[in-house]
Protein backbone atom coordinates (compact mmCIF):
# COMPACT_ATOMS: atom_id res chain seq x y z
CA UNK A 1 0.00 0.00 0.00
CA UNK A 2 1.74 3.50 -0.86
CA UNK A 3 1.85 6.29 2.10
CA UNK A 4 -0.43 9.69 2.52
CA UNK A 5 0.97 12.75 3.81
CA UNK A 6 3.65 9.83 6.07
CA UNK A 7 0.52 7.63 7.22
CA UNK A 8 0.07 4.03 6.02
CA UNK A 9 -2.26 1.41 6.69
CA UNK A 10 -0.83 -0.77 8.68
CA UNK A 11 -4.53 -3.16 9.02
CA UNK A 12 -2.30 -6.85 7.98
CA UNK A 13 -2.73 -7.93 11.22
CA UNK A 14 -6.20 -6.73 11.83
CA UNK A 15 -7.50 -8.39 8.05
CA UNK A 16 -5.45 -11.60 9.55
CA UNK A 17 -7.30 -11.80 13.13
CA UNK A 18 -9.95 -14.56 13.26
CA UNK A 19 -13.70 -12.99 13.77
CA UNK A 20 -16.00 -15.00 15.72
CA UNK A 21 -18.57 -17.02 13.22
CA UNK A 22 -21.69 -14.59 12.57
CA UNK A 23 -24.37 -16.64 14.89
CA UNK A 24 -26.99 -18.95 13.15
CA UNK A 25 -30.15 -17.04 14.09
CA UNK A 26 -29.27 -13.95 11.80
CA UNK A 27 -32.30 -11.82 11.37
CA UNK A 28 -34.43 -12.14 7.90
CA UNK A 29 -33.54 -9.39 5.88
CA UNK A 30 -36.58 -7.87 4.41
CA UNK A 31 -36.04 -6.77 0.07
CA UNK A 32 -37.86 -4.37 -2.24
CA UNK A 33 -37.58 -4.85 -5.27
CA UNK A 34 -37.24 -2.07 -7.65
CA UNK A 35 -37.48 -2.67 -11.46
CA UNK A 36 -39.74 -1.74 -14.23
CA UNK A 37 -40.32 -4.71 -15.97
CA UNK A 38 -42.35 -7.58 -14.35
CA UNK A 39 -40.64 -10.38 -15.72
CA UNK A 40 -37.12 -9.25 -13.44
CA UNK A 41 -38.76 -9.03 -10.69
CA UNK A 42 -40.33 -12.15 -10.92
CA UNK A 43 -36.80 -13.70 -11.49
CA UNK A 44 -35.39 -12.00 -8.41
CA UNK A 45 -37.93 -12.99 -6.14
CA UNK A 46 -37.92 -16.74 -7.25
CA UNK A 47 -34.74 -16.66 -6.93
CA UNK A 48 -34.10 -14.57 -3.49
CA UNK A 49 -37.19 -17.29 -2.45
CA UNK A 50 -34.59 -20.10 -2.29
CA UNK A 51 -32.75 -18.46 0.65
CA UNK A 52 -34.73 -18.24 4.05
CA UNK A 53 -32.69 -15.72 5.10
CA UNK A 54 -34.16 -13.65 2.57
CA UNK A 55 -38.29 -12.12 2.02
CA UNK A 56 -38.94 -10.07 -0.52
CA UNK A 57 -41.35 -8.11 1.33
CA UNK A 58 -42.75 -5.82 -1.82
CA UNK A 59 -42.53 -5.29 -5.81
CA UNK A 60 -42.45 -1.54 -7.27
CA UNK A 61 -42.41 -0.94 -11.16
CA UNK A 62 -40.64 3.01 -10.59
CA UNK A 63 -39.05 5.45 -7.99
CA UNK A 64 -42.60 6.76 -6.72
CA UNK A 65 -43.59 3.87 -5.97
CA UNK A 66 -40.94 2.71 -4.47
CA UNK A 67 -40.67 5.72 -2.23
CA UNK A 68 -44.18 4.76 -1.34
CA UNK A 69 -43.89 1.27 0.07
CA UNK A 70 -40.59 2.27 1.53
CA UNK A 71 -42.59 4.01 3.76
CA UNK A 72 -44.81 1.62 4.50
CA UNK A 73 -42.83 -1.69 4.12
CA UNK A 74 -40.08 -0.31 5.76
CA UNK A 75 -37.53 -2.96 4.01
CA UNK A 76 -33.63 -3.45 5.08
CA UNK A 77 -32.30 -3.60 1.17
CA UNK A 78 -33.88 -2.46 -1.60
CA UNK A 79 -32.76 -3.05 -4.91
CA UNK A 80 -33.00 -0.61 -7.49
CA UNK A 81 -33.13 -0.38 -11.04
CA UNK A 82 -31.73 3.01 -12.51
CA UNK A 83 -33.72 3.95 -15.80
CA UNK A 84 -37.26 3.66 -14.79
CA UNK A 85 -40.50 5.86 -15.77
CA UNK A 86 -42.25 8.43 -13.39
CA UNK A 87 -39.09 8.56 -10.97
CA UNK A 88 -35.55 6.90 -12.16
CA UNK A 89 -33.47 5.07 -10.31
CA UNK A 90 -31.43 7.68 -9.01
CA UNK A 91 -33.79 10.09 -7.89
CA UNK A 92 -35.66 7.29 -5.57
CA UNK A 93 -31.98 6.71 -4.24
CA UNK A 94 -31.60 10.06 -3.08
CA UNK A 95 -35.36 11.01 -1.53
CA UNK A 96 -35.79 7.35 0.18
CA UNK A 97 -31.89 7.75 2.22
CA UNK A 98 -33.22 11.08 2.78
CA UNK A 99 -36.17 9.85 4.33
CA UNK A 100 -34.80 6.47 5.51
CA UNK A 101 -31.14 7.08 6.17
CA UNK A 102 -31.31 3.60 7.45
CA UNK A 103 -32.42 1.83 4.68
CA UNK A 104 -29.78 0.19 2.08
CA UNK A 105 -29.90 0.50 -1.25
CA UNK A 106 -28.13 -2.02 -4.18
CA UNK A 107 -28.15 -0.64 -7.49
CA UNK A 108 -28.84 -3.45 -9.91
CA UNK A 109 -28.99 -1.97 -13.66
CA UNK A 110 -27.91 -2.89 -16.93
CA UNK A 111 -26.28 0.57 -17.19
CA UNK A 112 -22.95 1.46 -16.93
CA UNK A 113 -22.23 5.23 -17.40
CA UNK A 114 -20.11 6.95 -15.64
CA UNK A 115 -23.03 9.16 -15.07
CA UNK A 116 -25.57 6.92 -13.54
CA UNK A 117 -22.85 5.15 -11.66
CA UNK A 118 -21.84 8.65 -10.02
CA UNK A 119 -24.90 9.69 -9.61
CA UNK A 120 -26.58 6.57 -7.78
CA UNK A 121 -23.50 6.45 -5.41
CA UNK A 122 -23.44 9.96 -4.51
CA UNK A 123 -27.31 9.66 -4.26
CA UNK A 124 -26.57 7.14 -1.07
CA UNK A 125 -26.45 3.77 -2.80
CA UNK A 126 -24.32 1.18 -0.99
CA UNK A 127 -23.53 -0.99 -4.19
CA UNK A 128 -23.98 -1.21 -7.30
CA UNK A 129 -24.06 -4.08 -9.65
CA UNK A 130 -24.92 -5.73 -13.17
CA UNK A 131 -27.65 -7.13 -14.20
CA UNK A 132 -25.21 -10.00 -15.50
CA UNK A 133 -23.78 -10.10 -11.83
CA UNK A 134 -23.28 -13.83 -10.89
CA UNK A 135 -26.48 -15.08 -8.31
CA UNK A 136 -24.37 -16.08 -5.52
CA UNK A 137 -22.64 -12.34 -5.92
CA UNK A 138 -26.27 -10.80 -5.68
CA UNK A 139 -26.69 -12.55 -2.75
CA UNK A 140 -23.70 -11.76 -1.10
CA UNK A 141 -23.90 -8.46 -1.98
CA UNK A 142 -27.71 -8.15 -0.51
CA UNK A 143 -26.29 -9.56 2.96
CA UNK A 144 -23.37 -7.03 2.96
CA UNK A 145 -25.62 -4.21 2.37
CA UNK A 146 -27.63 -5.65 5.05
CA UNK A 147 -24.50 -5.27 6.95
CA UNK A 148 -23.69 -2.05 6.19
CA UNK A 149 -20.97 -2.94 3.59
CA UNK A 150 -20.06 -1.65 0.51
CA UNK A 151 -20.30 -3.57 -2.63
CA UNK A 152 -19.64 -2.70 -6.49
CA UNK A 153 -18.98 -4.24 -9.36
CA UNK A 154 -15.24 -3.84 -10.19
CA UNK A 155 -16.12 -2.28 -13.64
CA UNK A 156 -18.24 0.27 -11.65
CA UNK A 157 -15.64 0.65 -9.26
CA UNK A 158 -13.08 1.91 -11.56
CA UNK A 159 -15.10 4.05 -12.74
CA UNK A 160 -15.75 5.75 -9.47
CA UNK A 161 -12.20 6.00 -8.00
CA UNK A 162 -11.38 7.76 -11.42
CA UNK A 163 -13.88 10.25 -11.44
CA UNK A 164 -14.63 10.87 -7.57
CA UNK A 165 -13.81 14.33 -6.80
CA UNK A 166 -10.42 13.91 -3.95
CA UNK A 167 -11.82 15.96 -0.90
CA UNK A 168 -10.59 19.36 -0.17
CA UNK A 169 -9.91 18.55 3.29
CA UNK A 170 -6.52 16.85 3.84
CA UNK A 171 -6.65 13.00 5.02
CA UNK A 172 -3.49 14.99 7.08
CA UNK A 173 -5.78 15.95 9.92
CA UNK A 174 -7.20 12.32 10.56
CA UNK A 175 -5.81 10.34 13.59
CA UNK A 176 -4.25 7.10 13.38
CA UNK A 177 -7.23 4.81 14.74
CA UNK A 178 -8.89 7.22 12.26
CA UNK A 179 -6.95 6.46 9.31
CA UNK A 180 -7.38 2.83 10.33
CA UNK A 181 -10.91 2.66 10.37
CA UNK A 182 -11.18 4.48 7.01
CA UNK A 183 -8.60 1.72 5.45
CA UNK A 184 -11.25 -1.00 7.02
CA UNK A 185 -14.13 0.93 5.74
CA UNK A 186 -12.52 0.69 1.95
CA UNK A 187 -11.99 -3.13 2.88
CA UNK A 188 -15.67 -3.80 3.35
CA UNK A 189 -15.75 -3.89 6.95
CA UNK A 190 -19.26 -3.06 8.75
CA UNK A 191 -18.60 -1.10 12.29
CA UNK A 192 -19.61 -4.18 13.92
CA UNK A 193 -16.74 -5.92 12.18
CA UNK A 194 -14.61 -3.26 12.77
CA UNK A 195 -15.25 -3.34 15.93
CA UNK A 196 -14.90 -6.68 16.78
CA UNK A 197 -11.32 -6.72 15.33
CA UNK A 198 -10.23 -3.88 17.17
CA UNK A 199 -11.29 -5.14 20.13
CA UNK A 200 -13.81 -1.87 21.31
CA UNK A 201 -17.28 -1.16 21.02
CA UNK A 202 -19.59 -0.47 18.11
CA UNK A 203 -19.99 3.05 19.19
CA UNK A 204 -16.97 3.91 19.35
CA UNK A 205 -16.46 2.82 15.55
CA UNK A 206 -19.40 5.28 15.09
CA UNK A 207 -17.91 8.21 16.61
CA UNK A 208 -14.57 7.40 14.58
CA UNK A 209 -16.91 6.89 11.36
CA UNK A 210 -18.54 9.83 12.05
CA UNK A 211 -15.66 11.69 12.98
CA UNK A 212 -13.64 11.05 9.81
CA UNK A 213 -16.73 11.28 7.50
CA UNK A 214 -16.67 15.26 9.10
CA UNK A 215 -12.98 15.97 8.84
CA UNK A 216 -12.48 14.66 4.70
CA UNK A 217 -15.91 16.87 3.96
CA UNK A 218 -17.95 13.42 2.98
CA UNK A 219 -21.02 12.08 3.08
CA UNK A 220 -21.13 8.06 3.14
CA UNK A 221 -19.42 5.25 3.89
CA UNK A 222 -19.28 4.61 0.32
CA UNK A 223 -17.63 7.81 -0.46
CA UNK A 224 -15.07 7.12 2.55
CA UNK A 225 -14.41 3.82 0.48
CA UNK A 226 -14.12 5.42 -2.69
CA UNK A 227 -11.73 8.17 -1.44
CA UNK A 228 -9.43 4.99 -0.12
CA UNK A 229 -9.09 3.84 -3.01
CA UNK A 230 -8.72 7.27 -5.05
CA UNK A 231 -5.76 7.78 -2.68
CA UNK A 232 -3.93 5.07 -2.58
CA UNK A 233 -4.70 3.99 0.90
CA UNK A 234 -6.03 0.88 -0.09
CA UNK A 235 -5.55 -0.84 -3.52
CA UNK A 236 -7.53 -3.28 -6.35
CA UNK A 237 -7.55 -6.48 -5.97
CA UNK A 238 -5.76 -7.87 -8.57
Amino acid sequence: MRDLNSKTCHTETIMETPLEPAPSNTPVIRVLLVDDHAVVRQGLKMFLALDAALLVVGEASNGLEALELTRTLLPDVILMDLVMPIMDGVSAIREIKTQFPDTEIIAVTSVLEDAKVIGAMQAGASGYLLKDTRADELVEAIYAAGRGEVRLSPEAAKRLTREVRTPSHSSESLTPRETEILCLIAGGFANKMIARALGVEEPTVKTHVSSLLSKLGLKSRTQAALYALKVGLVEFEA
